[in-house]
């Protein structure tokens, strides 16, 4: 079963996109990040990032969500980012990846859990903050390049989605999943 990984900076419209392409018919599995960001905020926590636990967390979520997906009957499945960004977090962060992270990079890898080509939403000029997104442009931009690198790096092809209109950027996923 083909498992795409849509990534980008945030603030790129990813969700939104995510929201056109379910609509559409394929099976979506959320971001975890945002998740434990938002479960920790309402926890009280003041920055989760700083958390010795945050990455593992995120990492734990991902690998559930993604095992959980393996039992969906769904033809194509559509995942709000992956385990590789949340190494490019790490090295944005300037943290090292945790041994949590590196065994789910290395199952990701065995496994051939997602496919090579991964749909990569280009940034839409801005970042609008928002209680979980606390990020300037300016370093949304920097993520952004991060994300691309991380990607690069461990031999994956990035489809780019260029800003433009909702209905365009989902014929460009669709069609970049079409391979």
């Amino acid at each position: 079963m083909p498992r795409h990984i849509l990534t980008g900076a945030p603030g790129a419209g990813k969700s939104t996109l995510l929201r056109q392409l379910e609509i559409d018919g394929f099976a979506v599995i959320e971001e975890a990040a945002t998740d434990i960001v938002a479960l920790a905020l309402a926890r009280g926590e003041a920055r989760p990032e700083a958390s010795p636990g945050f990455i593992d967390a995120i990492v734990a979520l991902q690998a559930a969500r993604q095992r959980r997906a393996e039992t969906w009957p769904d033809e194509v499945q559509v995942f709000d980012r992956s385990p590789v960004c949340t190494l490019a977090l790490c090295r944005f962060l300037g943290r090292p990846p945790t041994a949590a992270l590196l065994a789910e990079l290395e199952r990701v890898r065995a496994g051939r859990i997602y496919s090579r080509r991964v749909l990569f939403v280009r940034n839409i000029g801005f970042c609008a903050p928002t209680p979980v997104r606390r990020i300037t442009f300016e370093d949304a931009l920097r993520f952004e390049a991060v994300h691309e690198e991380t990607y690069r790096d461990l031999g994956y092809e990035l489809a780019m989605i260029a800003p433009g209109p909702l209905a365009e950027r989902a014929t460009a996923a669709r069609a970049a999943m079409a391979g």
